[in-house]
């Protein structure tokens, strides 16, 4: 039908152009669409009585139908797919198409016909339909995004998709926000030549075309330049002629700046020297020593450039600290010579002495000279106080320094002592305190003595030599005083003392031995201890020594009887003479203690590996024991006496069978009962035990070995009783409860044991089991007439009837029962 269809439309196209026939209308369109969006295709005002639309693809000249509707409605044909989705509009002939795709761009042709009263028309609408695509988001590329100043770089403005003609616009935002073009036109690139610092910023591309207009994200475009020539800001702010200067203890800041991307690094050098990292050096308290050339090096670690300037700082400063003033006896400490200097200081400081009340001789001194004599003469009183004055140029006010003569406020004192080696005895002297230092010499008898200068304040004599009760004199010159001091030594051989010459201590106590100089003699002397084997004490773990000048305590620790009694001495001697002193230590052993005797030694157990010993101490026996030694053996196998039942064992083996003893010391002495342990179950032991008094063992007692545990029936004896009493007892119940139901077949028993009439005790009982019995009763009687040697019980006599009754007969005939009760122990 589509192609009947077709072709009608063919022949009237042929028929319809010719105009000898009817009219033919053309009517050329253009029109615009979005991909993605609707367009609307017109074919004339008004409904044609029918149409067909037609699509040509551009490059060709076939056309295919896409809808037509030539009176029964419109028919929609499989081509519109690949056009969007292809729709008519209601009472017209236009198609509308939605999400228009590219490949819908092309001719679109409708064939209108109209049945006029004058005759049909026919109406050929083309639409040229054109697809633009929109503009995608640009990106934006650039050839360097960190360019070095004075290089070339291209930015370029990337679209993914979009229709032209595009029109591009290169934006520019610097650090402060403000925005400005750089380029704009119809290409993509744009080349920037010699880039500059002043391009440092945001930049971003705009795309637009006759769809839409899209721009890109922004991208930071960094110069890189420099460093510049720094310059070096100084504060405080002083210019001389040398450079800069400052004040000394002022604070100066160098600051160093150089335009740089990226920032430049700052290093500072004093003298060629690198002292500081960073842009601010800041010099605390700035001083001399700070004088100098101080240069800035800036530097791009990019770029690896640098450049760098130079300063010079000039400190002035005055001299440290504050003058100096000292003095110094002179004229053999008659007179006194003052000195004066404060050195240093830029330019060089002033000093000069006061007159002080008119007392120094001699004009004032400059500078270069701070030196002055002071003669005797004003010199007379204890204590003289001296002033020197310093001015600088770079001090507000003058500083001074004081200096003051006086004499020692204590006498001379003179002390001897003794060199190491023991060869010289040295006799010093001295009288500290005063300023300057007094002149100190020696005079003693047999022309000992020392020549009268400065340090001769110790007077050396030979050991043994000295002369013992004759006083050695020390002189003392100083220039306030116009007598000397004198000072005296005699010097004496020691003497020693001591509280004890004889001491005596139990064994295993701490003694101490003392030993002291009878007064403080001179030269000093020191104590040395012998102990009982004649050899030089020193600290160890047998013995401690304490000592001072005066005394000497020797304590000997653990004392035992045969290494420490005896003769100890102490000894003492000086460069005039020595002095001996023997103390006698006698150590004596504790008291002998009570005996002990062990009354059992018995295994613990079948294992045979664990013996446990009792013993006790001798009657009416004082506490005199503080502890016990128990001690064991093993013994071999041989003949001995061994006694009798449970009894221990006394051994009489020769000693040489036994091994050696172990023995374990008990300090509680209030134990009597000991178990010794891990033993060997096949082996033989003895035992002994011994008291103790603290390092004094008594007598052992006698040795024996150890017996075989009792053994012990006493819970199988009970236990096989409780068994027998239960099994008799549960007989008897049993021969109870048979007499009981069978009380008319043996009224006799019955009666006898439970002492009732027969008239009284027969009762009408009927148990199940009375058949059984009775049926039985003449074969129980059998067996128990029978019976061996257990006994019997003897048949009960027939009692006084009442009531004519007769005794019974037959059946209730007595039976013997015989009852065997057996106790068996295990």
């Amino acid at each position: 039908m589509l192609t009947q269809l077709l072709g009608l439309s063919f022949l009237l196209h042929s028929a319809y152009s010719q105009p000898t026939n009817g009219e033919v209308v053309y009517q050329n369109t253009t029109m615009y669409g979005v991909v993605g969006k609707a367009v609307i295709l017109e074919c004339g005002s008004t409904l044609p009585d029918f149409y067909m639309w037609s699509f040509t693809w551009p490059g060709t000249e076939a056309f295919k139908a896409v809808v037509y509707d030539f009176g029964q409605g419109p028919r929609i044909q499989k081509l519109a797919q690949m056009l969007g989705q292809v729709t008519v509009i209601s009472k017209s002939a236009d198609v509308s198409i939605d999400k228009l795709p590219l490949s819908a761009q092309g001719l679109y042709t409708c064939q209108a016909f109209y049945d006029f009263v004058n005759g049909p028309v026919i109406y050929y609408y083309y639409v040229h339909l054109t697809v633009r695509v929109p503009l995608t988001k640009p990106h934006l590329l650039v050839s360097e995004v960190s360019p070095v100043e004075g290089s070339t770089i291209w930015l370029r403005c990337n679209l993914d998709n979009g229709t032209g003609p595009i029109h591009y616009v290169w934006q520019q935002e610097n650090r402060h926000g403000n925005i400005s073009a750089l380029a704009q036109g119809n290409t993509s690139v744009v080349n920037v030549t010699e880039v500059n610092r002043n391009h440092t910023g945001w930049y971003r591309c705009l795309a637009r075309n006759a769809v839409n207009s899209e721009r890109s994200d922004r991208i930071w475009l960094d110069i890189i330049f420099g460093p510049d020539i720094p310059q070096i800001d100084v504060t405080p702010y002083t210019v001389t002629e040398r450079g800069y200067s400052a004040l000394e203890r002022e604070t100066v800041s160098l600051q160093c700046q150089a335009q740089s991307n990226p920032p430049s690094q700052y290093v500072w050098f004093y003298n060629n020297s690198q002292v500081y990292s960073g842009p601010q050096f800041t010099i605390t308290k700035v001083l001399r020593m700070h004088t100098g050339d101080y240069a800035c090096l800036a530097q791009n670690t990019y770029l690896n450039t640098r450049s760098k300037k130079t300063i010079s700082l000039t400190v002035y400063y005055p001299p440290d600290g504050s003058p100096s003033c000292s003095m110094e006896p002179a004229v053999n400490h008659t007179s006194l010579r003052l000195r004066c200097s404060w050195a240093g200081g830029f330019p060089p400081a002033d000093v000069h002495w006061g007159e002080n009340s008119g007392r120094v001789e001699g004009d004032d001194v400059d500078s270069g000279n701070g030196d002055i004599l002071l003669l005797s003469e004003v010199l007379a009183g204890n204590s003289s106080l001296f002033t020197c004055t310093g001015s600088h140029l770079a001090l507000k006010q003058a500083v001074e320094c004081s200096t003051r003569a006086y004499l020692p406020p204590s006498e001379p004192v003179c002390l001897a002592y003794v060199r190491t080696n023991e060869q010289y005895l040295m006799l010093t002297c001295s009288w500290d305190g005063g300023a300057p230092n007094a002149l100190v010499w020696w005079e003693g008898p047999g022309g000992h003595g020392t020549p009268r200068e400065e340090n001769n304040n110790i007077l050396i004599i030979r050991y043994g030599t000295a002369h013992s009760g004759k006083p050695y004199i020390c002189h003392a010159k100083h220039p306030l005083l116009d007598q000397t001091k004198t000072c005296r030594l005699t010097l004496e051989a020691p003497v020693l003392l001591t509280q004890r010459r004889l001491v005596s201590v139990y064994e295993g106590a701490d003694v101490q031995l003392s030993c002291n100089l009878r007064a403080n003699y001179l030269p000093t002397s020191h104590i040395s201890w012998f102990n009982n084997h004649g050899l030089d004490v020193r600290d160890t773990s047998k013995y401690m020594l304490l000592r001072t000048s005066a005394w000497a305590n020797l304590t000997v620790r653990d004392t035992d009887e045969t290494q420490d009694s005896g003769e100890y001495r102490c000894t003492s001697s000086n460069a005039v003479g020595g002095a001996d002193l023997n103390i006698t230590l006698v150590v004596k052993k504790h008291p002998m203690p009570p005996n002990a005797t062990l009354i059992r030694v018995t295994y613990i157990g079948r294992m045979r590996n664990e013996v446990e010993l009792e013993w006790k101490m001798e009657e009416n026996a004082q506490q005199g024991w503080t502890g016990f030694v128990v001690r064991h053996r093993r013994v071999n196998e041989q003949p001995g006496r061994r006694a009798s039942g449970n009894d221990s064992m006394e051994e009489t083996r020769d000693e040489s069978s036994s091994s050696v003893w172990h023995q374990n010391i008990i300090r509680d002495p209030d134990v009597r009962i000991h178990t010794v342990s891990r033993l060997t179950p096949t082996a033989k032991y003895q035992f002994q035990v011994s008291p103790l008094n603290h390092r004094t063992v008594g007598h052992p007692s006698a040795a024996k070995m150890p017996a075989e545990p009792r053994a012990n029936n006493y819970p199988a004896v009970i236990g096989a009783a409780i068994g027998g009493m239960l099994f008799a007892a549960f007989a008897t119940a049993l021969l109870l409860i048979f007499i009981f139901r069978n009380h008319d077949n043996n009224p006799r028993l019955h009666d006898m044991l439970f002492g009732l009439h027969h008239s009284q005790s027969r009762e009408n009982i009927n148990f199940p089991e009375d058949e059984m019995v009775n049926g039985t009763e003449a074969g129980i009687g059998e067996m128990g007439s029978s019976s061996g040697p257990g006994p019997r019980i003897p048949r009960a006599a027939s009692p006084l009837t009442t009531g004519g009754q007769a005794p019974p007969t037959g059946d209730n005939e007595p039976v013997n029962v015989t009852i065997t009760v057996q106790a068996t122990s295990s």
